[in-house]
């Protein structure tokens, strides 16, 4: 079972992007007049993005303030062609003034499209704003490292005509005011690609975020050993080989591993291994027998237990109802 991507070893943070995958839950484009506000309930396991096409807004994140990227805090003002990212699904209220009403969403008439594409009208007379918002995950169970080293807010403003960025907001934008057939699913798609952007850029800009997990992924050598787990989590490890991986020696490299991701190297494979596992019970289509043999365990009840105590919830249970907290409170917003 090899996962490998189409980056070169140089790219870390493009191999790590493309093993943990993202994917689309919800998208709503809105037309609001003014007043108006909504607010959006905590959704624990999503990121949150919203775009302003047209118009502007406030935005307000529950329990922020202190890890904004932009680093004000995380009551802002939102303009055309700026784009947020609310990384660890906080609670956060969207309004055309200080003060005004922002009723729950899930109480403000959307109609779905497709299951997860919403039309959203809502507010005033007034002069209207145009946004793009959604919600996205990372499916694989080990996301949390990279979406832990996130601030509350990430806001990425407007910059010089060839930033990448600004060229897929306007691409969005354009889509928005001119519609036509598939529209939606080009939205989708470009709102999915300026995610990734904004998290990629983030990430590369903040040189916080370049140690432990990602740091250690950014090591010539250690680098080489994480991509390889990753790719071949089901094979049988052992220090020596993921230390020939690396060309070193097992004692430097035991001790460069456990220095730069703060595990050993076989506490990290397990942990990996398992996260693997948990994504191919929540897919429903394969038995935990299956799951232990496929991830090198002789013994179901071994596996079982090495699963129970890495992921939290028993493999049986993660088999018939996925993953705890991951997107379940999403539902309203597509019923």
């Amino acid at each position: 079972m090899s996962t490998a991507p189409p980056f070169p070893a140089a790219d870390p943070l493009g191999e790590a992007l493309h093993v943990l995958r993202m994917d689309g839950v919800f998208y709503c484009r809105s037309e609001l007049g003014e007043p108006w506000g909504m607010t959006l309930p905590p959704t624990p396991g999503c990121l949150w993005f919203h775009v302003v096409t047209s118009g502007g807004c406030r935005l307000t994140v529950d329990g922020a303030g202190g890890r904004d990227g932009a680093g004000d805090g995380a009551d802002r003002e939102l303009r055309p062609g700026e784009l947020v990212v609310v990384p660890r699904g906080a609670g956060h209220a969207l309004r055309s003034a200080p003060g005004v009403s922002a009723p729950d969403i899930r109480s403000i008439p959307h109609p779905v499209l497709d299951g997860r594409y919403a039309l959203l009208r809502h507010g005033g007379e007034g002069p209207v704003t145009r946004m793009v918002c959604g919600a996205v995950r990372f499916s694989h169970p080990a996301a949390g490292d990279l979406v832990a080293s996130l601030p509350d807010l990430v806001r990425v403003e407007p910059s010089p005509i060839g930033d990448r960025v600004q060229d897929t907001l306007r691409l969005l934008a354009a889509e928005v005011e001119r519609g036509g057939p598939g529209s939606d699913a080009v939205i989708t798609r470009l709102a999915d690609v300026l995610v990734l952007q904004a998290v990629r850029g983030r990430l590369q800009a903040d040189a916080a975020t370049r140690t432990g997990w990602l740091g250690a992924l950014a090591d010539d050598r250690i680098g080489r050993a994480l991509a390889a787990v990753h790719r071949e989590p089901e094979r049988d490890w052992t220090v020596a080989a993921l230390a020939a991986t690396a060309a070193m020696s097992r004692s430097a490299f035991s001790a460069r591993f456990t220095e730069l991701v703060g595990e050993s190297a076989m506490g990290y494979v397990t942990r990996w291994r398992m996260h693997a596992a948990a994504e191919f019970l929540s897919g429903g289509s394969g038995t935990v027998a299956q799951a232990a043999h496929r991830f090198g365990y002789r013994s179901e009840a071994a596996f079982a237990r090495a699963f129970s105590r890495v992921v939290g919830e028993p493999a049986g249970r993660v088999r018939r109802h996925g993953l705890a907290g991951t997107a379940d409170a999403l539902a309203a917003f597509r019923s």
